[in-house]
């Protein structure tokens, strides 16, 4: 896979590529000014991230870093000097893998934590190097340039890199090794070694000998076999019994480690045990499907190979080696997450979809990535897996000799709004999107982005001293204010049977309902909006969290006051388990209420939205009436409601301050679509005085090849938007 094809040559014909008319040379110098900066920025976190992995290692104890090498040390050293590598059960590498680590023996247990951790710091950054200068082309100058620091990053910060660095693994060398081959510069010979040295150390790797063969590279294929072979056999000639024992005993390391149904072990053997097959069922139906994927996946790889697309070929290889293996572990799933240089979709606001969808799949854990259900809660476990059966048979990378490869369609996007205000916006390189945004992105967006609302709530400060200490603080605060209200209201429900019920089922159920109904139906039917709303809703929330971690307030049903708790009853608070609540959240994030924000934010949206009077006047007493119900259940004081009034006023400011956007944009009719966009595009290069209908009003006409001169562009009426496209390769 390192010498290169004719269709190689694509790389450098700049396909899909427009003649560029050059910017202006003001232009020019800012541009290259803030690209100086996002470049330095972008390294400066690689950095940061890099040296906290390491320091995050180093810092544990000694019998909690590295515990897997710490399982190989002998007397005098790294390795046992005698006895059988597999007699401990955590060694699971192959008997060259332990041949190459003997020289380590003599080395100090305390040195080598250091050496090992640093060593394979620098594997990694040497590994984001290689896989940047291996992007398949035509690559744009920006992209070059972030490659490499944003492929350390994505490393440093994935799950396999991370379990790497705990356990002090070699997994990263031989992906290191294939991915080597794919340089232009690495012949036929020098890959079919480093396969064969790489495959000497993980024998599902064989595979790339397989796809050499397959692209018409025998010789390479037949070097590859070559050297594993003599790799193995010279480990089996130094250590006779641990490869008898690798190799005869566990079948190619088949049971070693921990069990093979475990959650550790991401490949279709453990599935399909985790399932509950076994016997000769599950073998049966694992050859069955382990040839189907390896058939698929290699004829995958191969037209990709064929295509110049070397890495990604290299990526779809390695997850079938992982689905194919008997044990897969998380360490040596770092091939799923080559698979991001993959292109997907034919808009460009599709191709980040994929690469989101593999960063989180190989970065956080099962909780983050879906909700603690049931059904879910499998996807959640087998995420790798099925990120790697994904990518080796299913997902549709496009070709580089297909138009769309580097000129999807594009999103009509608006230009940054004109303000009173010389400074606004901030974000003037920033484009807002007209249309609908990718769904799946979405959704993943908003997992996520509840996931961390959640741990950051649950982690905020929660000494019970100083929560209660700003409750006197607030109630003090009100007195003087006159406010203080909440233990009479309180009072009032809690003797009031139905009103106590009616506010305990609305505090547990609309919270959450309304602002997820009122997102869905701005998503499906008004996608402009939705954008316009969700960006101060996102605003709120973060602005929620830094008050829950600055000031933590204890709820009035938690101050011992005499405030009654009418959901859950008295509370024991010399417990510190009190309340039924206490093992879900933090219960002193209570300045501000995030229940009168997000019900705030869906009054004023559906006041603006609704078309009906009615509808205008339930959105305005929504707020309200959640006002009422978090003072009369005792779980916030007036001041929180409105802190949560405050943080969603600033909400909408600081969308106006960066991005210029104040007032709701006026929705196309029909929604417009990036096809239409696209289409509208297209029209205007080649059809002379077009006119253009939007929203019932038209634009002026303009001679065709206009609409992307320095300064012949008319201004859009209606939506005050023209159409552009934004460059989204990554």
């Amino acid at each position: 896979m390192g010498e290169r094809h004719g269709v190689a040559n694509v790389e450098r014909s700049g396909l899909g590529r427009s003649p560029d008319t050059g910017p202006a040379p003001g232009a020019v110098g800012a541009r290259t000014s803030r690209t100086r900066m996002g470049l330095a920025a972008l390294w400066l976190l690689a950095g940061l991230l890099a040296v906290r992995q390491a320091a995050a290692v180093l810092r544990l104890p000694p019998d909690e870093r590295l515990t897997d090498l710490e399982t190989w040390i002998g007397d005098q050293g790294v390795l046992h000097v005698s006895g059988s590598l597999y007699d401990g059960g955590s060694f699971t590498g192959t008997p060259f893998s332990g041949l190459v680590l003997k020289p380590l023996t003599r080395a100090a247990e305390q040195s080598l934590g250091v050496a090992w951790t640093f060593g394979t710091l620098l594997l990694v950054v040497v590994l984001g190097l290689v896989v940047a200068r291996s992007l398949p082309g035509p690559v744009s100058r920006r992209t070059s340039l972030i490659a490499a620091p944003l492929a350390i990053s994505l490393l440093v910060l994935s799950l396999p890199v991370r379990n790497t660095f705990t356990l002090g693994q070699t997994s990263i060398i031989p992906v290191l090794l294939i991915v080597l081959t794919v340089l232009p510069r690495t012949s036929g010979r020098q890959a079919g070694v480093l396969i064969g040295v790489a495959a000497a150390l993980q024998p599902a790797l064989l595979l790339f000998a397989v796809v050499l063969w397959l692209i018409g590279r025998r010789r390479a294929a037949a070097l590859a076999g070559a050297t594993f072979a003599v790799c193995t056999a010279l480990a089996w000639a130094a250590m006779p019994h641990d490869s008898w024992t690798y190799w005869g005993h566990h079948i190619g390391g088949f049971g070693l480690g921990a069990p093979a149904d475990s959650l550790a072990n991401q490949s279709l053997h453990g599935l399909l045990l985790r399932i509950g097959l076994e016997g000769p069922v599950e073998l049966a139906l694992l050859v069955v499907l382990a040839v189907a994927v390896a058939v698929i996946g290699l004829r995958r790889a191969v037209r990709y190979a064929r295509d110049g697309q070397l890495l990604l070929a290299a990526a779809i290889t390695g997850s079938v080696a992982l689905a194919v293996s008997p044990t897969s572990w998380q360490h040596q799933q770092l091939w799923i997450l080559l698979a991001v240089v993959g292109r997907v979709g034919r808009r460009g606001s599709d191709r980040l979809v994929w690469p989101v969808l593999v960063v989180l799949a190989m970065s956080l854990n099962r909780t983050a990535l879906l909700p603690d259900i049931e059904i879910l809660g499998h996807i959640g476990y087998n995420a790798p897996l099925l990120a790697a059966l994904a990518a080796a048979c299913l997902v549709p990378f496009l070709s580089r000799t297909s138009p769309r490869w580097d000129d999807p369609e594009p999103t009509p996007v608006a230009e940054p709004a004109r303000s009173r205000f010389a400074w606004v916006p901030l974000l003037r390189v920033l484009k807002r999107p007209l249309s609908r945004p990718n769904l799946m992105l979405e959704l993943m967006l908003i997992r996520v982005g509840y996931f961390a609302y959640s741990w950051i709530r649950g982690h905020a400060p929660d000494e019970r001293s100083v929560a209660e200490g700003h409750g006197h603080q607030v109630l003090t605060l009100e007195g003087w204010l006159h406010i203080d209200i909440e233990h009479w209201f309180n009072a009032i429900v809690a003797d009031t049977g139905w009103l106590k019920d009616f506010m305990n089922w609305y505090y547990s159920t609309f919270h959450f309902l309304i602002p997820l109904s009122l997102l869905g139906w701005l998503y499906l039917r008004r996608p402009a909006t939705y954008r316009w709303a969700r960006t101060p809703l996102a605003f709120a929330t973060l602005l929620a969290l830094v008050g829950f971690w600055l000031y933590p307030l204890a709820p009035p049903r938690l101050m011992g006051l005499g405030y009654v708790d009418t959901a859950h009853g008295p509370q024991d608070l010399n417990n510190p388990d009190f309340g039924a609540l206490t093992k879900l959240s933090n219960q002193y994030a209570a300045m501000p209420s995030l229940h009168v924000g997000w019900s705030l934010w869906c009054g004023v949206v559906i006041a603006i939205v609704a078309p009906y009077v009615w509808a205008k006047v339930l959105g305005i007493l929504y707020p309200l009436l959640t006002t009422a119900v978090i003072v009369g259940t005792a779980n916030h004081y007036v001041l929180d409601a409105i802190g949560g009034a405050v943080i969603v006023t600033a909400g909408f400011a600081l969308q106006y301050v960066f991005l210029g956007v104040g007032r709701r944009p006026h929705e196309e009719a029909p929604p417009l679509s990036a096809t239409m966009g696209a289409a509208v595009v297209r029209a205007r290069g080649l059809v002379p005085g077009l006119v253009r209908q939007r929203g019932g009003q038209h634009d002026d006409a303009e001679p065709a090849g206009q609409g992307r001169s320095g300064g012949g562009e008319s201004p859009e009426k209606g939506a005050g938007a023209r159409v552009e496209r934004h460059d989204q390769r990554v």
